[in-house]
């Protein structure tokens, strides 16, 4: 786990820490997935098609239009899946009795801290039994806490604040 000491108040405590469950993490964008491997063999037919017509004596452009589109097909199949799985190496959460922080980043980690005073809507969206993503708004911020195994205790945590900043608001 992370060192927060440098984050928090001497009188803060880590109250709620986890990190993301790593399958989760890494295949969240699945979808994205399936639709680059999709592309990388429509790529790779038009590519190979392609290079029949230049040898037939047709025009260059017929092996080289297809190159950038294998490019995007095969960052979208393999390439995100490998860089959210080097990315969850650096992220993780914690919650104490005055914010959220968030660490994350692929190339440079960075700290993205929450006033729990602010935060205005959570939602949670089940992935499973014990497993889900949280969405949070803390006034014009957004964040996605992605793949939090038993992320019940996180709702309830925060459930109390969000109550109570609403109200404050209608006020």
């Amino acid at each position: 786990m992370v060192d927060w000491s440098q984050f928090t108040a001497q009188d803060e405590s880590i109250v709620w820490q986890a990190r993301p469950a790593p399958r989760c993490f890494t295949f969240r964008r699945w979808q994205h997935a399936l639709f680059g491997v999709l592309v990388t063999a429509m790529s790779i037919w038009w590519l190979v098609t392609g290079w029949g017509l230049v040898e037939q004596g047709e025009h260059t452009l017929w092996a080289v239009v297809p190159v950038p589109f294998l490019v995007i097909g095969l960052y979208l199949s393999v390439g995100q899946l490998l860089m959210a799985r080097l990315e969850w190496e650096r992220v993780f959460y914690a919650l104490t009795e005055r914010q959220l922080l968030v660490q994350c980043g692929l190339l440079r980690s960075r700290i993205i801290a929450f006033d729990l005073k602010t935060l205005s809507y959570q939602c949670l969206y089940p992935l499973g039994e014990q497993l889900g993503t949280f969405y949070l708004e803390a006034g014009t911020r957004r964040i996605t806490l992605s793949c939090i195994e038993y992320p019940h205790e996180l709702y309830r945590r925060l459930e109390p604040w969000i109550t109570e900043n609403n109200a404050n608001r209608s006020e």
